[in-house]
């Protein structure tokens, strides 16, 4: 599919200042600029990232409170029970507050839902077991701001609620809870608002152990990169420095499962977390029980995390399987049922499929097809769906404006949950449909790309690569530098390695470099040498290379 460039003009007196005042290479500094830094005090900051950059957690609305509702807790020797959603927020979320309470010798136990038998959130079996247990204390994480029933029945047996969670209030309501520690409420004055909740956590374990912990800066690493919120602000600093910690001594669960992951001599970084082991700690709640996960982030015994880690890698194998089944039956629908002229929105569903792989497949079709895509899978009249967007719409606020249609739903921007009740479904698709022809531009459903600068080949060398990595780790929100380059020659016949991906060197005349294209095997055929191209590309180093050790990974070809 051919992609709009969007090359991004520079604001070219602030670049001219960053580049004075820092004394770095203008490029970088045009990167930084495009990234929304104005003065050289960002832009250190920026480059730096240290935790003493970190935002004062106590400016999170309720965080004093829920701070100092913890601690009365452990002093009267109070029942807390720890309520996580089983994705790798949710997860590593639990293991942190775990280890902390743990430290603070305080009476708890945890209970993780399981995806399929209970669903999303809170649920009437949780609130029955706290009575049971005689629960004083319930901390709901990376879930409960849209529990109301939950928290009210909670509250008539006197069992007090904090919620910990990232995700939007429904229409600006709010459960009552003894305690909400979510930065998006519409009155908290903490400025940076998305933070996942693990690194909520992260920040509340802060204020109760007073130092920065590199197992939690760990855990909040994994947490904050699998949930793909924007690697700026508070996310980066996190992943940053977390990051640093996962290379250099990285925990015994997570030591165990990047071997197994074949990790072993490899730098972690955010790819690498997203891409392989976030989809195996994610793997156990999608297939079976969360609790295997969390096993592994916990363990004490490396022959115990050892053994979970290969068990998590079995469970990957076959969510991969189901999700490729599904994935296939997916396409064959969207090829006979969907009108791109008319369905902005693809929303697909049938009977009984896996609910554990609804949001990845999602995210398939919609990467595949350039369309936000919701999911549903339906048992006993009741569907149940996960939706993944594009960039610039905001999927949950659409929702929002088809809410008469939907049982419940929950999330954000870029992802959603949602059940609803089988008859509904073609309304909804209208609904959802009208809402997405109002906000969505025809030019928006064509994948584009953010260019940073446009740049002779001649300025291109390993020293403005390893200038460009200091501008990582990176992500969404914060991602890769992105070049091109214009009026290349083709000087070689592409080679075609491994199943889609081609090789070929490019010129200028003067400078030429190898440029290799992950999924470009297509392409191969109109690759002839002397033919005129434009390149849009990242830059990559191999230090094993002979020569000339820079690459341009082709992101996108245009033909002269």
């Amino acid at each position: 599919m051919n992609k709009k460039w969007n090359i991004i003009e520079p604001d070219v007196s602030i670049v001219n200042r960053l580049a004075e005042e820092l004394r770095i290479n203008k490029i970088i500094c045009q990167i930084l600029a495009n990234r929304g830094i104005k003065s050289s005090l960002q832009a250190k900051r920026f480059l730096e990232a240290g935790l003493d950059d970190l935002e004062e957690p106590f400016l999170i609305k309720d965080m004093q409170r829920a701070v100092d509702r913890i601690i009365q807790a452990v002093s009267l020797k109070e029942k807390i029970l720890i309520f996580s959603d089983y994705d790798v927020d949710g997860i590593t979320s639990c293991a942190i507050l775990e280890a902390q309470l743990q430290m603070m010798k305080a009476d708890f136990f945890h209970y993780i839902p399981h995806r399929i038998k209970e669903g999303y959130g809170l649920n009437i079996n949780v609130v029955n077991l706290a009575v049971k247990r005689k629960v004083r204390l319930l901390i709901c994480l990376d879930c409960g701001i849209c529990s109301f029933n939950e928290i009210e029945k909670l509250n008539g047996y006197g069992i007090q609620t904090i919620i910990i969670d990232h995700h939007t209030p429904k229409e600006g309501r709010l459960p009552n809870a003894y305690a909400i520690v979510n930065p998006k409420q519409k009155d908290c004055p903490f400025s940076f608002k998305e933070l996942a909740a693990v690194g909520i956590v992260y920040k509340l374990v802060y204020c109760l152990a007073k130092e920065h912990k590199n197992h939690y800066l760990q855990l909040a690493t994994l947490g904050t990169v699998a949930d793909v919120v924007p690697l700026l602000g508070e996310n980066r600093i996190i992943v940053k420095n977390g990051l640093k910690h996962l290379n250099q001594n990285p925990s015994l669960g997570i030591r165990a499962l990047i071997k197994e992951s074949g990790l072993g001599n490899k730098e972690i970084n955010p790819a690498r977390i997203s891409f392989i082991l976030a989809p195996r700690i994610n793997a156990s709640g999608r297939i079976d029980s969360a609790e295997l996960s969390l096993g592994l982030l916990t363990s004490q015994s490396e022959q115990e995390a050892v053994e979970i880690a290969k068990n998590l890698n079995q469970h990957n194998r076959e969510r991969q399987r189901i999700g490729d089944d599904i994935l296939k039956e997916a396409i064959s629908l969207v090829e006979r049922n969907i009108n791109f002229k008319d369905h902005y929105v693809i929303v697909l569903f049938k009977e009984d499929w896996h609910v554990g792989v609804l949001g990845i497949v999602a995210a398939k079709i919609a990467e595949r097809y350039f369309r936000p895509t919701i999911i549903i899978s339906l048992k006993d009249g009741i569907g149940k769906g996960s939706g993944r967007s594009i960039q610039g719409f905001h999927l949950y606020n659409a929702l929002s404006e088809c809410a008469e249609y939907i049982s419940e739903f929950g999330g954000h921007s870029q992802a959603v949950g949602l059940n609803i009740p089988k008859e509904n479904i073609d309304n909804f698709i209208q609904s959802l449909n009208k809402v997405a022809r109002e906000k969505i531009v025809v030019d928006e459903l064509l994948p584009s790309l953010n260019i940073d600068a446009q740049l002779p080949l001649g300025l291109i060398n390993s020293h403005l690569i390893r200038q460009c990595q200091l501008l990582g780790p990176f992500g969404i929100g914060n991602p890769r530098p992105l070049f091109c380059t214009h009026n290349l020659f083709v000087k070689s016949p592409p080679q075609i390695l491994g199943k889609d991906t081609i090789k070929f060197w490019v010129s200028d005349g003067e400078y030429t470099f190898e440029a290799i294209g992950f999924g470009f095997k297509e392409m191969a055929a109109y690759l002839k040498p002397k033919q005129k191209v434009d390149l849009a590309y990242n830059l990559l180093e191999d230090n094993m290379a002979s020569l000339n050790p820079v690459i341009l990974e082709i992101k996108d070809i245009r033909f002269d």
